[in-house]
């Protein structure tokens, strides 16, 4: 049975991740996604499932708690916000070369450098784009509700599992840190020693008693070799993108003017959309829920129907290159943003398409 409750973002993300069974989760407190740890440290989910709950000495020491976990086949997960993830990256793109699966929350405040604690959308280049070294990818859900983070760290799970690769969570501190209801799902039992074996064939539990010892490694000294392993991570990211791109559409269909936007601006714009309906403005908006595979196809789609595209975020403009992208000049693409934590109105929203699109 589902059980409803009312919970904060973080509150519901680290309840969901009890109950997907996960096997640890390795941290370190930043604002604003400190609750995450509070709440699994409050919940003492080791008594429940047996789940391990440690607070690192750092969020370069629990990325490679995570890596360590993974590389055993375990579900391990790690939660940060924007100045954390970016310590974070080394091991990311480690656990990334060594195809492991792993779930990573990132809770965005304003940046650059420590920034503001506010909420924020300006970590879409460092998660989307790959924030540490090499050619790789993350499988990145953005959350647009209370509920898409409970539903998203088993969903999370899953991507990360199939395409062996990181998976990391979008949101904000918007999302993060307001209440909602929330459906949860039933327990899941945490896999034994022998279902871990059998499902992770590639893990390395140490020498096994027959065969070579599996080592997990994203190092290869020879450059025919990584090239090899390079080739063979960009065939799974183009399989990534013809299998799993995940996006919704707000009123569309007899749209003149489009509004693309992710996460809590999603939501903002859903609020624009009726206020510009009500003005005879006929606007419909495309809200990503996977950033990486983008939807590229479904807005190149759109684009062909109306007049001008209005991307929204809280940042100084990073996805708005992407949409420019999957436009490829066919028709007018602007960006309207707020930063350094500062949260745009509907109305600012139906003013920018007004000013920058339909009178620009």
């Amino acid at each position: 049975m589902k059980e409803l409750k009312l919970m904060k973002g973080n509150e519901a993300f680290a309840e969901a991740v009890i109950r997907a069974g996960v096997d640890g989760y390795f941290g370190y407190p930043i604002t604003p996604q400190s609750e995450v740890l509070e709440y699994l440290m409050a919940q003492k989910p080791y008594e429940r499932t047996g789940m391990v709950v440690l607070q690192a000495e750092s969020e370069v020491a629990a990325i490679n708690m995570v890596y360590g976990g993974a590389a055993c086949g375990k579900k391990v997960v790690t939660s940060s916000s924007s100045p954390g993830i970016s310590l974070k990256q080394e091991g990311i793109s480690y656990i990334a070369g060594a195809e492991l699966p792993a779930l990573i929350l990132n809770v965005v405040r304003g940046g650059p450098g420590l920034g503001t604690i506010q909420p924020s959308q300006s970590d879409y280049f460092q998660s989307t784009k790959g924030g540490g070294h090499g050619d790789y990818r993350l499988i990145v859900l953005a959350p647009a509700s209370v509920q898409e983070m409970a539903d998203f760290a088993g969903l999370g799970f899953d991507l990360a599992f199939k395409y062996r690769t990181p998976v990391l969570i979008l949101s904000d501190g918007v999302i993060g840190q307001m209440m909602e209801k929330v459906e949860l799902n039933p327990q899941v039992k945490r896999r034994s020693d022998e279902e871990v074996a059998a499902e992770c064939p590639w893990a390395t539990t140490g020498r096994p008693k027959n065969g070579p010892r599996r080592i997990i490694t994203s190092l290869e000294l020879d450059s025919a070799k990584q090239e090899i392993h390079n080739m063979k991570l960009q065939a799974k990211y183009k399989e990534m993108q013809e299998n799993e791109v995940r996006f919704e559409t707000f009123d569309t269909e007899d749209a003149d003017y489009l509004l693309v936007a992710y996460g809590s601006s999603a939501r903002i714009c859903q609020k624009a959309v009726q206020i510009a309906r009500k003005k005879g403005i006929k606007v419909g908006l495309l809200r990503p829920i996977t950033l990486f595979p983008y939807p590229t196809e479904a807005i190149s789609k759109l684009a062909s129907q109306v007049k001008g595209i209005l991307s929204v975020e809280m940042s100084a403009g990073q996805m708005v290159e992407d949409v420019r992208l999957a436009v490829n000049g066919r028709v007018k693409v602007e960006h309207f943003g707020r930063y350094g934590g500062i949260v745009p109105t509907p109305d600012e929203v139906v003013k920018a398409l007004e000013t920058k699109i339909i009178g620009g």
